[in-house]
């Protein structure tokens, strides 16, 4: 058989064209599950086999495992030749550019890449020379004010014009960003230096300027240009896609693969605008845009729900997703009193599945909003005997924040725990250096006793000695208070008291500085859940509510066997990090107002449509079991406080629920009644908050409703939906069994057109 036709033999029509319409600009709409890279490295193989020489495809990426894995999957099409192809992530790329150019913009060719650590540590060095108080001007704050400047090209010089940027600054009291900003630029510049974002910034320049035609230069280098999770793109990236492709007389050869619905990395800088525009921008030049919308994933339950789900987002490129995997099982929701009975009926329903229909836990998967939350979980699978693995973080109790913490408290209960003395003497630093604790430990050991005894005996000068009699009367106090508090009270005190509160309060706004916070909170709520709640302990083994009982108890749990297998395990992780895998079973935990959709959302439509876009990530995940859960009441910085079911909840079809019986807002309106009656997406939940909606989908009696047979819909056609009203069809595609009808109603919102299943939603002919 001809190699050629036996891989486009392996993907379907859609899927087939989108690979083999090579000319041009191409818009590919991939939905969850639909096959995606598949079609990307086909095109590429179909590429090199139509002639195109392997080094004149680029191919951009997010992520280098990605780009590994489509150069594997290419070489077995088209043999060694895959390793020529230009294809890796856009820093790695533009950094690979940048090596043969960075003279041309006054750099050394050699020039060093600063990390994380180093943009910080010179940032630093700034405000020093500056003599700026760091509690004001945080590093992490500042790097991030940095990159988002140079993400959106802005230079320096521009920042000090834009009145709305200066303005911000001087009301987050940090008026000299901009000079700090100056500073920076002209630093790594000297120092022949470029940090992550400058190998964009820095190429986008090269770009600009256009020196001895170097521009042209890999414009003709490259004639066919493929970009992966196009709707993860910035406003950079994008600025030099445009760049390299978009200009008079070419070919314009750009293929962009991506889904609007799963751009999810607003607070990274992604821009849901670009894959939105794409199809406008090229559309002077005869773009195709091809939707790759059955999903080889996910069972029907799942993937009719999603798609009823992100309709309810105002502005999206109209598609729908199905599958012939069957119906397949309903999505089961659980309704909990606490999240502590939450984290208890999930891993109950856990059992149930790998008992019932004996799935391993490395096919099952517990998705949060927060990382914060994998702390109960982890408790209930520890005390289960469940294996589990925490992906892209580390285990509740062995990050940094809550192990500082702990340290304290073990302290307090212990002063003759050295390990723990050891972690916090000088945290937050309290100018007791090594050499300080070298000596301390020294003395302790030539005497044979703990280092807390050994802190009274040894003398040191000035400010040594005082920070040193501070931190002994500090513990001293805290200790004199564990008979009279209980462990919660005399947590808090600890964490206050002791500095670590104002030390991460530093790092403001910032992801990681907002994360760590959440993640010291909620060891405090679970402290708090472990004084007021008699079920959570087992009385033999803790018999008290003291801090000391506490951290016995998390010793326990903390102390698994980790040298069974490492491969069979279930999976916790962020939605986030969830992005690009699947799972036989997922479970999405803590589905709440204020927790998902986070709080951060509720004032903008725009971010709450980013939330329900992370919501469709984390319910395609699932192939065959989806379970939601949320909790009527939550410990939240230490008090149990109400909820309100998510709003997305109430956006499932009832149709694809095993059951809502019992799930009820804060007003005691039904769910089950909620569901029934769709909402106007840009409108609060009714029931939930006090705003009217304004817009309201038209009421339809279904007894009067009578669907029309499915060959009898045409284009052109006046039709009546029971959820969204009389519109007209202006498109029917897809064949005998998948049928999807293009129709443009005239009062539901959104206004965009809908594509609609027409064996799953019906329609009634009202005019032929």
């Amino acid at each position: 058989m001809n190699p050629i036709s036996s891989y486009l033999q392996e993907l379907n029509d859609v899927q087939r064209n989108a690979v083999t319409h090579t000319d041009g600009p191409v818009l590919v709409v991939a939905g969850p599950g639909s096959g995606k890279t598949r079609v990307l490295t086909y095109r590429i193989a179909h590429l090199i086999n139509k002639g195109v020489a392997p080094w004149e495809i680029l191919t951009l990426t997010f992520t280098n495992k990605a780009a590994r894995e489509m150069k594997d999957r290419i070489e077995k099409v088209v043999g060694a030749r895959a390793n020529k192809v230009w294809a890796g992530t856009f820093h790695s790329i533009f950094a690979r550019i940048l090596r043969v150019e960075a003279d041309k913009i006054g750099y050394p060719p050699n020039f060093t890449i600063y990390d994380t650590d180093d943009s910080k540590s010179l940032i630093n060095a700034i405000l020093n020379e500056m003599h700026l108080d760091k509690e004001k001007y945080n590093v992490n704050q500042i790097r991030a004010r940095i990159s988002s400047a140079k993400s959106n090209l802005i230079t320096p010089k521009l920042y000090v014009q834009q009145e709305d940027l200066m303005e911000q600054d001087r009301q987050a009291r940090r008026p000299l960003t901009h000079k700090i900003y100056e500073k920076y630029v002209a630093r790594c510049k000297l120092s022949g230096a470029m940090d992550f974002d400058d190998l964009l910034y820095r190429l986008y320049e090269l770009w600009q300027k256009n020196p001895d035609g170097v521009l042209d230069k890999y414009r003709e280098k490259f004639p066919y240009v493929l970009v992966d999770e196009f709707q993860d793109t910035n406003h950079l990236q994008y600025a030099i896609i445009r760049k390299l492709v978009d200009y008079p007389n070419s070919p314009r050869n750009i293929c962009v693969v991506g889904d609007d619905a799963q751009s999810i990395y607003a607070f990274r800088g992604a821009t849901i605008q670009n894959i939105l525009d794409f199809e406008q921008d090229f559309k002077p030049y005869n773009i195709q845009t091809f939707k790759l919308e059955q999903n080889y994933r996910s069972t029907e339950h799942i993937v009719q729900a999603a798609n009823e789900i992100i309709q309810y987002n105002a502005r999206q490129i109209p598609k729908t997703i199905w599958s012939d995997k069957g119906s397949g099982h309903r999505i089961k929701i659980i309704k909990a009193a606490t999240d502590g009975e939450e984290g208890k009926r999930v891993v109950d329903t856990i059992l149930e599945q790998k008992n019932r229909y004996h799935l391993s836990n490395s096919d099952i998967a517990i998705l949060y909003r927060t990382n914060s939350q994998s702390r109960v979980f982890e408790e209930y699978l520890r005390r289960y005997n469940i294996l589990y693995k925490i992906y892209g973080g580390l285990s509740f109790y062995q990050r940094k924040e809550v192990k500082d913490l702990v340290a304290y408290l073990r302290l307090v209960v212990n002063p003759g725990d050295d390990e723990a003395l050891r972690r916090i003497i000088n945290f937050p630093k309290r100018a007791i250096g090594d050499t300080t604790v070298e000596k301390i430990s020294d003395h302790a050991s030539q005497n044979e006793q703990i280092l807390w005894k050994s802190l009274g005996e040894v003398s040191f000068g000035g400010k040594t000695q005082t920070s040193l009699n501070g931190f002994i009367q500090m513990i001293r106090g805290f200790r004199e208070q564990l008979d009279r508090l209980d462990a919660y009270q005399l947590a808090k005190i600890v964490y206050k008291e002791s500095g670590l509160e104002k030390e991460y309060a530093k790092e403001g706004n910032t992801q990681e500085g907002q994360e760590r916070v959440d993640n010291i909170n909620s060891l405090l709520d679970g402290i708090s859940a472990f004084v007021d709640d008699d079920s959570i302990i087992d009385t033999e083994t803790i018999p008290d509510k003291s801090l000391a009982s506490f951290l016995q108890s998390i010793a326990l749990l903390t102390d698994q066997d980790e040298k069974q297998d490492q491969n069979d395990r279930i999976t916790l992780m962020s939605v986030h990090a969830a992005k690009g895998l699947e799972f036989k079973s997922v479970f999405v935990v803590g589905l709440e107002e204020k927790l998902f959709p986070s709080f951060l959302s509720m004032e903008s439509p725009e971010a709450i449509d980013e939330e329900r876009r992370l919501f469709y990530v984390a319910i395609t995940r699932a192939e065959q079991f989806l379970t939601l859960t949320f909790a009527n009441n939550r410990y939240r910085y230490g008090q149990m406080r109400f909820n309100d079911p998510s709003r997305f909840l109430e956006e499932i079809p009832r149709q694809h629920v095993e059951s809502t019986a019992n799930i009820r807002s804060n007003t005691g309106a039904s769910f089950e009644k909620q569901a029934a009656t769709p909402v106007n997406p840009k409108a609060s939940v009714s029931g939930y908050f006090n705003k009217p909606a304004q817009e309201a989908y038209p009421k339809i009696d279904p007894r009067n409703f009578k669907a029309s047979p499915i060959e009898d819909i045409k284009a052109g056609m006046k039709v009546l939906h029971l959820k969204f009203g009389e519109g007209k069809v202006v498109g029917i595609d897809g064949n005998a069994a998948n049928k999807v009808a293009t129709v443009h109603f005239s009062d539901a919102p959104p206004p965009q057109p809908r594509r609609i299943m027409l064996k799953f939603a019906k329609l009634q002919i009202l005019e032929g």
